[in-house]
């Protein structure tokens, strides 16, 4: 009927706080992070967020990553603060700049990915703004790309992510607007969970919702420059007529059948994949039975090496399919390879699964007091003084190496392990040497292989 107001079930407010139940209840978190970029999507979020916070008694911590691509995107970010400050709850802006290398929307990515995960303290949960047209437009460029079923999944709900800290950011003064960061002591550190409680919304409701509200947003210029490629795919939607509900429900239908998949890949997993150990501790390699990998079909066979080499490398992507397929033929056919910055070496009827050298020789770190993390998988604690070096063992220290202990990978895999340097002099090597002065944990970003593919 015209004019008809609309069900109170039905109006936006109640089916956010209809999904937030189903992401986070029925025993809520007490402080939840919001990342608000100023656009309209993100603060519908913000108003959103806030009523049902008020109601449910939740604290809500908003942080602005001002990527600075834009020369207003600093008063951008004192928009979205001026609103925080109206509204009552604490707003950070943290500053991430390009270093022209690779691709600017994937870096810009990752390092907002970052700096929010060093941020957030105890935090565990972080509210994303992604709606149904994202998903609708992500669906589009991967097609495009020829992507397989994980490629045209929908964005689940919630995810949990590792970020991966290349340089660990440091929030220095002048970098953080105060008050800086949630309070930390402590709690919750091996990443964070991502939330998406708008991926059922449509942009034009929520542009609806906040204009009626009058609450202040600025419309992204980078959103109509037809260079960037989901410009490119809400343009082509515009123009063939397709309809952003539609495609949303195949890529959801997609990521339940990916979900299915994941799971006969870790079944197929537990039988024919170990991690591999020397002495009782880790390596950090995987041993695959090639015979047993030989028997299934090809598709979870191209899954389960794609997830041991992203497991291997700690990477945020699956490698590409086409170079996966060939490297996965040379191995069943007793070959090895490189590929994602991993080496796949014969060892009879198996297959050793390890990093490759060149993806790690160059990173090295300064290591005194206290622990860090090497390779995004290797936690490293050492009480020696100052001025030494982690990296790779190496060829050079291999050489330098007098006990090898049995049961030890063999040299192109061993000379990934982490080891600790005094200029050229090898001091410390793992896992020959374990001792009060050169403690390493084995402690990869996606825990076990078999969690990896069961929660991938």
């Amino acid at each position: 009927m015209s004019g008809q107001l609309p069900h109170p079930e039905d109006t936006l407010e109640a089916r956010f706080a209809a999904r937030m139940g189903q992401l986070l209840g029925p025993d809520f978190p007490t402080d939840l992070g919001l990342a608000v970029s100023g656009g309209g999507d993100s603060m519908a979020m913000l108003a959103l967020g806030h009523g049902w916070a008020r109601a449910m008694g939740v604290r809500l911590w908003v942080v602005t990553i001002d990527h600075g691509l834009r020369e207003d995107s600093t008063k951008e970010a004192a928009m979205v603060a001026a609103e925080c400050a109206a509204l009552g709850h604490s707003h950070a802006v943290l500053r991430w700049r390009w270093n022209g290398q690779g691709n600017l929307l994937a870096a810009a990515r990752r390092g907002r990915l970052a700096l929010i995960d060093s941020w957030r303290g105890e935090i565990a949960h972080v509210l994303f703004a992604h709606t149904r047209d994202d998903v609708a437009e992500t669906f589009l460029m991967r097609l495009a790309r020829g992507a397989g079923v994980e490629g045209l999944s929908a964005m689940p709900g919630i995810r949990h992510v590792q970020p991966h800290h290349d340089t660990p950011p440091k929030l220095k003064r002048g970098e953080v607007t105060q008050p800086a960061a949630p309070p930390d002591h402590g709690g919750q550190k091996s990443g964070f969970y991502l939330v998406r409680p708008l991926l059922h919304e449509c942009r034009t409701d929520l542009r609806h919702f906040i204009e009626t509200l009058k609450v202040p947003y600025v419309n992204d210029p980078m959103n109509e420059d037809a260079r960037f490629n989901r410009v490119k795919a809400r343009q082509a939607l515009s123009t063939l007529g397709i309809d952003a509900e539609t495609l949303h429900a195949t890529a959801g239908r997609m990521l339940r059948a990916s979900e299915a998949l994941a799971q006969r890949t870790a079944s197929v997993a537990q039988h024919c994949v170990t991690e591999d150990t020397c002495q009782g501790v880790p390596t950090g390699d995987l041993m695959i039975d090639r015979n047993l990998l030989a028997e299934i079909e090809e598709d979870t066979q191209l899954r389960l090496l794609a997830a041991a080499l992203q497991w291997i490398s700690s990477a945020e992507y699956r490698p590409r399919v086409l170079p996966l397929a060939a490297l996965l033929h040379r191995a069943l056919a007793g070959g090895g390879g490189t590929l994602h910055g991993v080496r796949i070496i014969p060892a009879g009827a198996r297959l050793r699964v390890t990093r490759e050298f060149a993806a790690v020789q160059n990173l090295r770190l300064p290591l005194g007091c206290g622990e860090i993390t090497w390779d995004g998988r290797w936690h490293v604690q050492s009480n020696r003084p100052h001025g030494l070096t982690l990296r790779a063992l190496g060829p050079d220290g291999w050489q330098q190496a007098a006990a090898k202990p049995e049961g030890l990978p063999p040299h192109d895999a061993a000379t990934t392990l982490p080891a600790l340097f005094a200029s050229d002099r090898l001091i410390a090597w793992y896992p020959a040497d374990r001792t009060a002065g050169f403690r390493v944990r084995f402690a990869p970003l996606r825990g076990h292989f078999i969690t990896f593919l069961q929660s991938h």
